[in-house]
């Protein structure tokens, strides 16, 4: 499980290095490899450690090569994905055309999502935080049926 938010930097090469808390996990996991893509929906990088990319390029291969959207989907997630792994000081490189597209300099923040790792430009994730506070979750009828019986 990747859980918690942590402030990192990427240095001039555009490694960053993972927090320790996580590079056992990580190593035992996925032997320290991973795959960097593109969110479709946030201004963000999603990292995953291979063995859960894997099973999403197995769910993106099911997928039409004929139906436009579907297309549209495997043409940007594939198409961004980019392989790294840990080198000895616990850094990932992070290719250049990810780091742009997210707008990633030197301040970052690595959020885990159970499965992968979220990575925002710490500017944009402050901003994205106030957002979702400010917004608040539904309630009521406006709940999807899944949050319906989703409690703390």
């Amino acid at each position: 499980m990747l859980r918690g938010a942590s402030a990192i930097n990427i240095d001039n090469k555009g490694r960053l290095a993972i927090p320790i808390r996580y590079r056992d996990e990580l190593m035992q996991m996925c032997q320290g490899q991973f795959v960097c893509t593109i969110d479709l929906q946030s201004p963000c990088l999603l990292l995953y450690p291979l063995n859960e990319w894997l099973l999403i390029e197995k769910k993106l291969s099911g997928l039409s090569s004929t139906d436009p959207q579907q297309r549209r989907l495997q043409r940007l997630i594939l198409g961004y994905a980019s392989e790294s792994e840990l080198d000895k000081g616990g850094r990932t490189l992070i290719a250049p055309i990810l780091r742009a597209h997210a707008k990633l300099e030197k301040k970052v923040m690595l959020v885990g999502q159970l499965n992968k790792f979220e990575l925002w430009d710490e500017a944009l994730w402050q901003e994205q935080v106030q957002q979702d506070l400010l917004l608040g979750l539904p309630t009521g009828d406006q709940l999807t049926e899944s949050l319906q019986g989703f409690s703390l």
